[in-house]
């Protein structure tokens, strides 16, 4: 028998050990974010835990720190190597397959197995409870008996872009350290990378450039340079780890406000070990689903896959909540499409507050049981309330007493409030009371923000600078639906502080609103089935007449474009189930909009001519010039419609079902799902890339599971439906 012999690696003294040159290239090639469909996500329930990891196309994707709306990552993967003859993005070579070990928490593992057969890389993933760090457990497999290489490729993103970053090797920590000099939101944030493994080599060059590693291992199957990257730009970080045939290490992503606190976190996190980190991780979240006060519904309890998505769900609007910013629900962590977006600044993606997401995330919280972070929600939107008028930059105003298209975690200072050169829409200023209303917000104090708010939807409603898609202006009935259940939500609360004077003002507007709105809204000349239904939004208060709305499609009459918003006016109890124009709507709205998959679940598009998402001609995102883009169906709406049959009385367990089947691997409902046979990738029924999970999407899911249950919509204000359907 041979002697088995040890090579242990050479030792050198931190004293004479001298720090790698700079890299060439600064600063590197453009950055860019990947898609919005995020197969997983989470994030520690402890709020001292700073740090949100997502996942996408098999690998680590944006990691969020110290706040939910400032991303750092835009990618972490393995690079496998056999020295001599291929090199392997993880991303591109392999097959992935995405599991939860616990489907009541937030932990995922990924297993990408290589689409050669050499080998299998197994990836868990967590979050420390106790400091800012990502941690990542990999097993990595030979399958075939090769003898691999194994490389971490970091593509570090910090403080929200990847334009000004630099990094380094810290040999007396063992870390590959970056950081962004600029503060954002008023700090600065640095990344510390390790491995319980430690790095063989390792090296911080640009991107694209000769110093980038991956190119590097690209043209010779190995790391020949090693870098630090000291002027700022787009770096990225690439390190062996010692691996044999079958070989278990864990990757720790610390982060801080400098290097040394990002070290210190990702170094503590290794020591305290992944099982400790694992348990603690998953005890958070048992206890906060054991501790809600509604069960499981039966709606879903009995089917594992619809059980599976309504737990993640929940987590997720659990998840979405900033730690510093409480009750600062954004509305994805992900960026729809991506790669659409300059990724070398901070930028919006969906990880921002919008009002009227935040009301379907806080109405499903509270379907779920989770009362006090739906307060919470409430409290955070009533205090970014705008008191006095303002105007953007471009000149588009806002009245008194509205509140932001959106905004950054921290409410509107820091970033800007709007985009696309929207504006103001009413149904989020409505929803905002109703949200007051449902959770409990009427003191008096509240009350002198409420009174601003109905005051001015009084004043300048029904008519809205923009409907709840964000494109059009005019008298929507979705909006006119939102603005008369926050009048009447509204008149009740200045009832209970002694204001009955703005209370019966409201009253009789809202009245005024319900009695006119068919009468604007319900076309009678429509070019669609027996040409009587509801229009999408009305420009005067003539649905019949010929004015003509203009989308990237073409130009069309507006009586000619359908949508389902009408049916809020059931869902916000305004109207009853059986209400004549309701009804009269549905064929249209069924014939021209839905889609059925080949597996019979049925989706609704957001309205024709809608040109929101891919292109028809190569699959690219929006807003991508690559030919004619057109808006996917939106599982959400599935939704809708199930809370529409169950106040008709009729089952809606196939809505849920189509929600829940539109899920990814993960159980994340996406924003839209694809709406023809499989092509560019995308499977008919199956997530686009836009953004999944959409959190809107996830609350709507939750809303729908309690209201089967209950038999009854439940997000339906009572105070509403006492005025207009008892």
């Amino acid at each position: 028998m041979a002697a088995l012999i040890l090579i242990l690696p050479l030792v050198v003294p931190s004293s004479a050990w001298a720090a790698p040159p700079e890299a060439p290239g600064a600063p590197g090639a453009a950055s860019s974010w990947t898609t919005g469909d995020k197969s997983a996500l989470g994030t520690a329930t402890t709020t001292g835990s700073k740090v949100w990891f997502t996942v996408a196309k098999g690998v680590t994707s944006e990691v969020f720190y110290p706040r939910a709306d400032v991303a750092n990552v835009q990618d972490l993967q393995y690079v496998v190597t056999d020295g001599s003859s291929f090199t392997d993005l993880e991303r591109d070579a392999t097959a992935h397959a995405v599991s939860m070990p616990d489907e009541k928490a937030l932990e995922y593992t990924v297993t990408n197995t290589a689409r050669s057969g050499r080998y299998r890389i197994t990836s868990t993933y967590v979050t420390d409870p106790a400091r800012s760090t990502l941690l990542v457990r990999t097993r990595f497999q030979s399958l075939d008996g090769g003898s691999y290489q194994l490389y971490v490729l970091h593509n570090p993103s910090l403080a929200g872009g990847g334009g000004d970053d630099t990094g380094a090797w810290d040999a007396a920590n063992g870390a590959l350290v970056a950081s962004d000099p600029r503060p954002v939101f008023g700090g600065t944030v640095a990344a510390a990378l390790k491995s319980s493994a430690g790095f063989a080599r390792r090296s911080t060059g640009y991107s694209g450039t000769a110093s980038d590693g991956y190119r590097d291992l690209q043209a010779n199957r190995r790391l020949t340079a090693e870098y630090d990257a000291t002027s700022g730009g787009n770096i990225v970080q690439t390190a062996q780890i010692p691996v044999g045939a079958d070989s278990t290490f864990t990757l720790a992503l610390g982060f801080g406000p400098n290097r040394a606190a990002a070290t210190a976190a990702a170094t503590a996190s290794l020591n305290a070990g992944f099982p400790a980190v694992e348990t603690a991780y998953r005890t958070g979240w048992h206890g906060y689903l054991d501790g809600l006060a509604k069960p499981v519904p039966a709606s879903v309890s009995g089917d594992a896959k619809r059980r599976r998505t309504y737990n993640v769900s929940v987590m997720g609007l659990h998840a979405a909540e900033d730690k510093t910013y409480r009750g600062a629900n954004v509305a994805s962590l992900s960026t729809p499409w991506g790669d659409y977006v300059n990724g070398d600044a901070l930028n919006d993606g969906y990880h921002r507050v919008w009002g009227r997401d935040l009301y379907q995330q806080a109405t499903a919280l509270l379907a779920a049981g989770d009362t006090a972070q739906a307060r919470r929600m409430a409290v955070w939107l009533w205090e970014r309330q705008q008191i006095t008028a303002w105007t953007q930059g471009d000149g588009v105003w806002y009245g008194p007493g509205s509140f932001p298209r959106y905004s950054p975690v921290s409410g509107v200072g820091g970033a800007t409030p709007r985009q696309l050169g929207c504006c103001e829409q009413l149904d989020q200023d409505a929803f905002a009371i109703v949200l007051a209303w449902q959770t409990g917000l009427t003191d008096a104090a509240v009350w002198n923000r409420i009174k601003l708010t109905a005051d001015h939807l009084v004043d300048i409603g029904p008519r809205t600078p923009g409907e709840r898609w964000e494109e059009q202006d005019g008298i929507s009935p979705s909006t006119v639906a939102a603005e008369i259940a926050g009048l009447v939500c509204a008149a009740d609360i200045a009832r209970r502080n002694g204001d009955t004077a703005s209370a019966a003002r409201y009253e009789s507007t809202a009245d005024s609103w319900r009695d006119g709105l068919d009468g604007w809204t319900f076309t009678s000349t429509g070019h669609f089935g027996d040409h009587r239904y509801y229009e999408r939004v009305e420009h005067g208060t003539d649905p019949d007449d010929t004015h003509a709305r203009t989308f990237r499609d073409g130009t069309w009459w507006e009586r000619d474009i359908v949508d389902g918003g009408f049916l809020e006016l059931v869902r916000l109890g305004i109207r009853p189930a059986s209400h004549d124009k309701v009804t009269a709507s549905l064929p249209e709205l069924d014939g021209v909009t839905s889609v059925t998959t080949p597996g019979g679940a049925v989706y609704w598009h957001r309205y024709n001519h809608d040109s929101y998402g891919e292109s028809q001609d190569d699959g690219t995102g929006w807003p991508a010039n690559h030919g004619r883009l057109t808006g996917r169906v939106w599982p959400l709406l599935s939704g809708e419609r199930g809370e529409y049959e169950l106040a008709a009385g009729r089952p809606a367990g196939s809505y849920l079902q189509a929600m829940a089947d539109s899920a990814n691997q993960g159980h994340l409902i996406p924003e839209q799902a694809w709406d023809r046979p499989d092509q560019f990738g995308f499977v008919f029924g199956g997530p686009t890339g836009s953004a999944a999970p959409l959190a809107w999407a996830q609350g709507q899911y939750v809303r729908l599971a309690q209201s089967i249950t209950a038999g009854r919509p439940v997000e339906t204000p009572s105070v509403v439906a006492r005025r207009y359907l008892e």
